[in-house]
């Protein structure tokens, strides 16, 4: 029995004009935070808190996210070659031939867009005067939706894909080649949707959500747990993890995963001493 998917959609939605596309990762990207942030505006009028300053933390997470999956891009992935074009950093436009022309990002690491997220919230709870890890219990439910969403983006982007399965299943991205891999985008994507299955189930306890920083801390070992093994079955990003024992993606998600176990610890004392244990 045959299992393979030949995929070839095409990653432009519409062309806006001669040099705007409109992108199905761009689209997906931007509902998948629209969709997170939709998940934690409902967890505030449920628990009655204020809305108030939620538009503000829209735009914090925005450009945290952008701002910091970009440079972790540049930094832990290409420094060369930017260090050549430090006007592509930014902006997204790539030089060819001598002409700038518009490309969008094409290169977003996800290490880096948490630190920024992270960076971002801690701004945002300076200003707002509002409880580091109580904002990041509430975040944490809606962000592995938004991860999924971009994750299914790169899909239809044919990118980020997984190695050859070496078998008669898998897919084959034709704009690359006509090898069956591993659909390793897809397996992100539903690995975050069960993890956020298991966060709001998580959230719904009151001994839990008074134990701040225990969905955090479950999420960080959860989603980057995932990420690291998903990322034995992932094609390097770049040719200098070809001779590493563990790549970048493997590497970044380490102290992640043991920031959540140590918060899990803590925090489950904390959540037992609620219970009067």
């Amino acid at each position: 029995m045959n299992g393979v998917l030949n995929w070839n959609v095409d990653p432009v939605i519409y062309w806006i004009t001669d040099s705007f596309p409109l992108k199905y990762y761009g689209a997906l990207f931007a509902c998948g935070l629209l969709l997170g942030y939709y998940i934690v505006r409902n967890i505030y009028k449920k628990e009655n808190l204020s809305v108030e300053n939620l538009d503000s933390l829209l735009v914090y997470v925005i450009v945290g996210t952008i701002l910091g999956a970009r440079l972790g891009h540049v930094f832990f992935y290409e420094p060369e070659y930017f260090m050549q074009h430090p006007v592509e950093i930014l902006l997204p436009i790539k030089e060819t031939a001598g002409v700038y022309k518009f490309v969008g990002y094409q290169g977003l690491a996800s290490h880096g867009g948490s630190i920024g997220v992270l960076i971002a919230l801690v701004l945002y709870c300076r200003k707002y005067h509002v409880k580091f890890l109580w904002l990041l219990d509430k975040m944490a439910v809606g962000v592995p939706v938004t991860g999924a969403f971009i994750r299914f983006g790169n899909f239809m982007n044919s990118e980020i894909y997984g190695k050859a399965t070496n078998g008669n299943w898998g897919v084959v991205f034709q704009r690359d080649d006509m090898i069956p891999r591993h659909p390793t985008q897809l397996y992100e994507a539903f690995a975050y949707l069960v993890i956020f299955g298991i966060l709001f189930k998580m959230y719904k306890s009151e001994r839990i959500r008074n134990a701040n920083g225990l969905i955090f801390g479950t999420f960080l070992t959860l989603l980057f747990l995932a990420r690291f093994i998903i990322e034995f079955f992932k094609e390097n990003q770049e040719s200098f993890e070809n001779n590493m024992l563990l790549n970048m993606g493997q590497l970044l998600s380490i102290p992640f995963i043991i920031i959540g176990i140590i918060l899990i610890v803590l925090k489950s004392r904390q959540k037992n001493d609620y219970a009067g244990v």
